[in-house]
């Protein structure tokens, strides 16, 4: 029997409301991941345990069996009917597969057998050495050292994966055996698992040919084996008893290549067919599918999910392309972003097409994984409770899930809609959301604002006059080392235990021995050492209007790097100086030149959880008038040097060509707004790192940045081919020392490194610098390799130029 109910929508637009008849047919909820960092982060606490010998393997590995354990129960208690497995991970899920499938590249020693905790933690992280002498690809290391592989962001998220690399002779074998003893657990405990992959052309199109024999090589010839890795995949999780597995293809997402799309048909009409019986879902997610939505609904699954999030306006299409016998996942809760669904539009969307679809061809999803949101709100016993009241985080977006999935079928909780709603009002309605001065005055910005007042060339005679730097200037991006002691005396203070003035004498030591070093090695722009900071977005974030800040909202980075984004819930507005203090501080210990130091206005936005109502273009111009009076301060207090890190520039880029102009245009005024208010004299740096540059080199010129400071490192200067191909006007430097590696560099490597760049950059607009802050390492091999980089810059000087100017 069929229970019909009654449920009443409304329309979002037009205020109207309708019924829509329901019944008790079942509608599938599954989850397409979950955060693997723990509630306590107790996944970084371990893992860097064993990095530091304090716990062995198998405590390691038990702790990951604890956390699965518990994530699975959460979904199932929370009522998802197809919980994800496999998406835990040590490091990240993409160097998880590599491992999987024997994608070891060769500069690590790997015997060819099975491949164990040490060697994944070696691809993610290089090993310690002297250096090398020579580099032919930037990743041969020399007495034991390795560089690690190449790290880079996951599509338009702040999650950094590991990439892989190709090689002509590269060949993949199934080897690891991670996806199936996860799926063992699962099912041991009696859930109903679903193991989640990578896509073979997500990952073919996401990794990198790092060949020097053979520099053309194409990597679609690598498809061939690596489907028949899947296929021995696919056929040992059916003998396991797996019924359904969710292969990942957020490609779909993207531009995709003439190589792509003949890849994707190859690629899945063998997976289709490599386990009869076993149900393929295919997930695509971050962006709308376009042109790609035939090539996409065509594929031999049994399920697709789509992300109407980012895409509601794709639905029609979907339901009119969708086969009749295949099932739809919905992406209804946001999975990128942490404020409450709007339960009225998200039903809106699925009883569209619950009138299209057999209620089992129906299944109700967050947008992607959970992976990008915080784990819970019950670790924030102390929030705002209005504003708690307009979040949810990963646990939340589960119930969510589940209820949309009980609305829709006419079983929900008397009130819960209405209770959605009310949240939904009030935070439409709250004055703590908009700010009249702050519109007003955003209302008077010219174009004028965002010019600086002469040409680079003029501007650079004038700081040159000022500053009075060496060829080849040596500086570091900003951070020092935030010691176990450094992150006690902040924790002591925020409970109290340390009164201000004393943590501040504390932090003024810090900076005196931190600017002592610096003088004492002759690095000729010092930074402060930022030792009052927590994160580089958070601690401005505390400091502005309109900024939410959690207890135990963190969220994953890369490995074991997890940050907590602030939460953007109103209009912003800086109340008074943020770093004034701490860097007229620091110039009154050392006659050279203090760079002040402080973070972008589109990275404050896109490392934070933003406000969806209203256009990130209007949020970050906000911040960016915010940041442009703390440059106008810095200047008046007599700093010199600004550096204004913008690494998310890139990162923020629209996934579709099509739409990055207007992006760019935003992104690149807002930048030059909070940069344009000071003299000509006055140095304005900023940095970017682990970013392709090619593709929006144009853009970065326009910045009209003094100084620009690049990842170069992992890629042994590749990435400044962009600037060489453009002929960037300004100057630039190109990072000699990877600091998300523990080894040390040494002056011979950077130095081969920085001769590759004086030949194609006049060495009077050359920097030699780090590829990123030292936040992360440990003092001894900080000042060890920073004295390697300033004995670098001196043995420069000493040379004829390289370059011809």
């Amino acid at each position: 029997m069929i229970i019909h109910k009654t449920l009443w929508i409304v329309n979002a637009d037009s205020g109207d409301s309708y019924p829509v008849a329901m019944s008790d047919n079942i509608i599938h909820t599954h989850n397409l991941g979950y955060p693997r960092i723990g509630e306590q982060r107790e996944l970084k606490k371990a893992t860097e345990a064993f990095w530091h010998g304090k716990i062995s393997p198998q405590e390691l590995e038990a702790t990951g069996r604890r956390l699965r354990r518990d994530h699975w129960a959460k979904q199932s208690a929370a009522g998802i009917d197809l919980i994800p497995c496999n998406d835990f991970s040590f490091y990240d899920q993409m160097l998880d597969f590599s491992c999987l499938i024997g994608n070891v590249p060769p500069r690590f020693g790997w015997s060819g057998d099975s491949i164990d905790l040490d060697t994944l933690f070696l691809m993610a992280r290089g090993s310690r050495g002297e250096g090398h002498e020579s580099c032919t690809q930037g990743c041969t290391g020399g007495h034991g050292a390795a560089f690690a592989c190449e790290m880079t962001k996951w599509f338009d998220t702040n999650y950094h994966y590991i990439v892989p690399e190709f090689r002509a002779d590269t060949q993949f074998r199934l080897l690891g055996s991670k996806v199936f003893h996860e799926f063992e657990e699962a099912k041991a405990l009696g859930l109903r698992a679903k193991p989640v992959l990578p896509g073979p052309v997500t990952y073919l199109s996401l990794g990198k040919v790092q060949d020097s024999q053979h520099p053309d090589f194409d990597r679609w010839s690598l498809l061939d084996g690596l489907v028949s890795v899947y296929e021995q995949i696919l056929r040992r999780l059916a003998a396991q008893g797996a019924e359904w597995v969710q292969i990942d293809e957020p490609v779909f997402a993207l531009d995709l290549s003439p190589h792509q799309r003949d890849a994707v048909v190859d690629a899945w009409r063998r997976l289709a067919a490599a386990a009869p019986g076993l149900k393929i879902i295919v997930a695509s997610y971050f962006g709308p599918l376009r042109e790609n939505l035939p090539l996409f609904l065509s594929l031999p699954a049994q399920a697709f999910h789509c992300d109407f999030v980012r895409a509601p306006e794709e639905l029609d299409a979907v339901l009119d392309h969708l086969p009749q016998d295949k099932i739809l996942s919905l992406g209804v809760v946001d999975g990128r972003n942490i404020w409450k669904n709007d339960f009225a539009k998200s039903l809106t969307l699925l009883t569209a097409a619950r009138a299209k679809l057999d209620a089992r061809r129906l299944w109700v999803a967050p947008s992607c994984s959970l992976l990008h949101v915080p784990v819970t709100l019950a670790s924030e016993p102390a929030l705002d409770a209005q504003i708690e009241n307009w979040l949810a985080f990963a646990d939340e977006k589960l119930k969510e899930v589940v209820t949309l999935s009980a609305l829709l079928r006419g079983t929900a909780r008397s009130g819960v809609l209405e209770e959605n709603q009310d949240a939904i009002h009030s935070r439409a309605t709250s004055r703590r959301t908009h700010n009249p001065e702050v519109r007003a005055r955003l209302a008077l910005v010219t174009d004028g604002d965002a010019r600086r007042r002469s040409p680079f060339a003029q501007r650079q005679l004038l700081q040159q006059s000022r500053l009075g730097l060496p060829e080849f200037p040596t500086t570091t991006i900003g951070s020092f080392p935030q010691t176990a002691e450094v992150r006690s005396m902040r924790a002591r203070w925020k409970k109290g235990e340390l009164t201000t003035a004393e943590y501040e004498v504390y932090l003024e030591n810090e900076t005196r021995a931190c600017v002592a070093f610096q003088d004492e090695i002759g690095l000729d722009m010092p930074v402060h050492g930022e030792f009052e900071r927590n994160d580089m977005v958070e601690y401005f974030g505390e400091q502005l209007d309109g900024f939410l800040f959690t207890a135990n909202g963190w969220v994953q980075s890369y490995g074991t790097r997890c940050v907590k984004p602030p939460v953007i819930y109103g209009d912003v507005s800086r109340p008074a100086p943020m770093t004034v203090r701490w860097a007229q501080f620091a110039q009154s210990l050392t006659p050279r030149p203090m760079k002040g130091m402080l973070t972008g206005p589109v990275t404050i936005l896109q490392w934070s959880f933003v406000r969806d109502d209203q256009p990130r273009s209007e949020t970050t111009r906000q911040i960016a008038l915010a940041i442009r009076d703390e440059v106008v301060d810095l200047e008046a207090a007599g700093i010199a040097a600004i550096q204004i890190d913008e690494p998310a520039i890139r990162e923020g880029l629209p996934l579709r060509r099509a739409d990055w102009a207007q992006y760019l245009d935003w992104a690149v005024t807002a930048f030059r707004l909070s940069a344009s208010g000071v003299r000509d004299d006055t140095q304005i740096h900023t940095h970017m790192c682990y970013s392709e540059f090619n593709d929006i080199i144009a853009a970065i010129a326009d910045m009209d940045a003094d100084v620009i400071t690049i990842e170069t490192s992992r890629s042994n200067m590749e990435l400044l081919g962009a600037f060489v191909d453009f002929r960037y006007p300004n100057e630039i430097g190109p990072g000699v020392y990877d600091i998300h590696s523990p080894r040390v560099p040494s002056v011979s490597e950077m130095e081969n490194l920085m001769r590759k760049a004086e030949a194609v950059i006049p060495r009077r607009n050359l920097w030699v610098n780090p590829d990123c802050g030292l936040k992360t390492r440990g003092w001894p091999e900080v000042k060890t390799s920073l004295i390697h980089m300033v004995q670098t810059a001196k043995k420069l000087r000493a040379t004829q130029p390289q370059h011809a100017v």
